[in-house]
């Protein structure tokens, strides 16, 4: 019993060193500078794991790592599931046809063709996805959720965050650029579905759209949340893809057929929505939801830091960045193209 004890107070030790940077990520992401450039507290948050893995990790007791560990895996499916109070899927129909016709065929192009671009690029496997889902769906959360589902090793993840970091934030501040300047021939309606169909992170469309006026904004906020549901369907493939590959896997070993295994966050992640969708709770119950949601995620984030040093990047190398750029290009060329030709068809 005492033994157990000290497990958990070891364990403790790790999780309140992740809520601390957290509580900083939180801080930080309040100053202008940082609200201007729309990092969201989970942002931040990776970035401080980073500093603290390349720095003070190993001067901590390993007992600490089950805590942290603990804060990337566990807390981050409660964060998914909670996502769910975001949306609703009356937001779903005030878009239309238009939005989730165009949504589909980013979400469906971006992570096929990222595969098959990773794979020109002899790239790892599993950064290859986790970089394809982060930059079809909803950039963090779904690198994290899809880590959750296929299991693979803290680095890659960093390495696919990073990547929707960068490319996601030069997108952010091109659109508006360029919506000013005239150089994209869209309507508010049309460069509404256009920012929130390929701008990586819920921050980054709510940042372009902001800065791009109303009507622009809720349009492109809500193309984007439709977005985030697709990360359901995704992640049940990505299960299903896992457990084929843990049964092959298995079957070279002489081991047990793998079972598909399904990732029921994803599940509770819909239920939530098709709660959130009878509005049942009061606006505040939910906007303190959504903060204790972000609070998860973000310690999500900061644990993952925490587990990529500078090495790991070096290992992963140039070709996440590539492959990367590659999406973000056909995501302001495809969405532009689907947003000015198809769109209008159904609107």
């Amino acid at each position: 019993m005492p033994q157990l004890s000290e497990k958990r107070a070891s364990m403790f030790h790790g999780i309140l060193l992740i809520a601390l940077f957290t509580c900083a990520s939180f801080y930080i992401s309040d100053v202008q500078f940082f609200k201007d450039l729309s990092f969201s507290p989970m942002i931040i948050g990776i970035i401080l794991g980073m500093l603290y893995a390349n720095s003070l990790r190993n001067h901590l007791p390993d007992t600490w790592v089950p805590g942290i560990q603990f804060c990337s895996k566990k807390l981050l499916r409660l964060g998914i599931i909670l996502y769910g109070f975001r949306l609703t899927f009356q937001d779903v129909v005030s878009v239309g046809v238009a939005g989730i016709t165009v949504d589909a065929i980013i979400v469906t192009v971006t992570i096929l063709g990222g595969i098959w671009i990773g794979r020109m690029l002899k790239m790892d496997r599993e950064t290859a996805l986790l970089t394809s889902v982060g930059s079809g769906i909803c950039g963090a959360a779904a690198i994290l959720g899809a880590e959750s589902t296929i299991r693979t090793q803290a680095y890659k993840t960093a390495v696919a965050v990073a990547t929707v970091v960068i490319f996601g934030t030069i997108s952010m501040f091109l659109y508006p650029v360029a919506y000013r300047a005239g150089w994209l021939d869209l309507s508010p309606e049309q460069m509404g579905i256009f920012t929130g169909s390929t701008l990586h992170e819920v921050a980054h469309a709510v940042g372009a759209g902001n800065s791009m006026g109303t009507e622009i904004s809720n349009v492109s906020i809500i193309v984007k949340m439709i977005r985030v549901m697709m990360l359901v369907p995704v992640l049940l493939i990505l299960g299903v893809w896992a457990a084929r590959r843990t049964k092959a896997a298995g079957a070279a070993a002489g081991a047990e057929k793998g079972k598909v295994a399904i990732p029921w966050f994803a599940v509770g992640f819909l239920a939530v929505i098709g709660f959130n969708s009878f509005n049942l709770l009061p606006v505040q119950v939910v906007d303190a939801i959504n903060y204790v949601d972000t609070f998860l995620l973000t310690m999500a984030m900061v644990a993952l830091g925490a587990e990529t040093s500078i090495d790991k990047f070096k290992k992963a190398g140039p070709k996440p960045f590539i492959l990367a750029f590659c999406l973000d290009i056909w995501l302001i060329l495809g969405g532009y193209i689907l947003a000015k030709h198809l769109a209008p068809l159904m609107l």
